[in-house]
């Protein structure tokens, strides 16, 4: 068999390209290293089975690298809040525009199916917790938006091309290789630079905020259950794909250890994100089995994968999110 995964390159695409070659499958990779990173996957290109393709996507893409593809795995996107609210159109290209191309790639490939990587931030603020897929899609920023878009597009694709398509909206993923450089991000990777660096911890509020963080071998499992299963199950679905058992920041803290400064909340931002998680494990299922615990003592084992990153305080916290009050504030 024969996988393309758009955004192979990056954090969650990286590990799914290496469980793919551990099940025999031939893996063309997707990418134009702009925040994936060669480096994650390098030992996988090292494999015969395994092939970088140097693509940005919001461009097109190279039919000829879907010919024969069973799965399709769409995780190529651009991610993060500020710099989507500085760069809107840039984000629909390459979230919007390049999922069409992938779409229409896959489509003319003729693939047994197509997997897209959503997010839960489609959902804003909910009303209701757990959250569930008929949730009411409330995004509250360019980024969540595109994303949502695209995932309105795969499921077109599915209900009126009979393209076999489903989509993962997926929670606060974390795990290692997740992203160290670029724009301020997730708290993953922001702690454990400042841990490295021996600073404080800069929680946001009073930390009490509570977030479904998923572990990346579990988000990877999802993804392949979700091409395994009968069409007739999943096509043209959505998916919530989290731990449905939220942590709180404070006890992030705890299990990192260290000492900690408090910034001010965002505005725009959930007290909780909590993944009602019944459909998945139905249709796919599916169920989560890393705890967060072991999630974190994981990320702790590969902690120097963190020590070129950024070390974020309060003050480069401020400026880099100044457009985030300015614009939801």
């Amino acid at each position: 068999m024969k996988a393309v995964v758009t955004g192979g390159a990056g954090f969650i695409g990286s590990h799914l390209v290496d469980r793919l070659l551990a099940e025999g499958l031939d893996v063309a990779v997707l990418d134009n290293l702009e925040t994936g990173r060669r480096e994650n996957c390098a030992r996988a290109l090292e494999h015969p089975r395994c092939r970088l393709h140097e693509v940005d996507i919001a461009r097109g893409v190279p039919q000829a690298v879907f010919a024969g593809a069973d799965w399709v795995f769409h995780l190529a996107g651009l991610a993060d809040i500020v710099p989507s609210m500085e760069a809107p159109a840039r984000y629909h290209q390459v979230n919007v525009d390049g999922t069409v191309h992938v779409l229409e790639a896959a489509r003319m490939a003729g693939v047994a199916r197509l997997v897209y990587a959503a997010s839960s931030s489609c959902y804003g603020i909910p009303e209701a917790y757990p959250t569930p897929e008929t949730a009411a899609i409330r995004p509250m920023y360019p980024y969540a938006l595109t994303k949502h878009v695209g995932e309105a597009y795969v499921l077109h694709w599915a209900r009126v091309y009979g393209l076999p398509a489903v989509s993962l909206r997926l929670f606060n993923v974390y795990g290692p290789r997740s992203r160290t450089t670029g724009a301020y991000g997730a708290v993953f990777g922001v702690f454990l630079a400042q841990k490295l660096a021996g600073a404080p911890y800069t929680v946001v509020g009073d930390g009490q905020q509570r977030r479904d963080f998923v572990f990346v071998e579990d988000v990877v499992e999802a993804f392949l259950q979700a091409a395994r299963a009968p069409e007739a199950a999943v096509a043209g679905q959505a998916l919530n794909i989290g731990a449905g058992e939220p942590q709180s920041i404070n006890r992030l803290v705890e299990l990192l250890g260290g000492e900690k400064v408090h910034i001010p909340r965002r505005p725009g931002e959930p007290d909780i994100t909590h993944a009602d998680i019944a459909l998945a494990r139905r249709l796919l299922g599916w169920s989560p089995r890393t705890s967060f615990a072991d999630g974190v003592a994981a990320m702790l084992r590969h902690i120097d994968l963190w020590k070129d990153a950024p070390v974020w305080d309060a003050t480069s916290i401020a400026r880099a999110t100044a457009s985030w009050f300015k614009h939801l504030g």
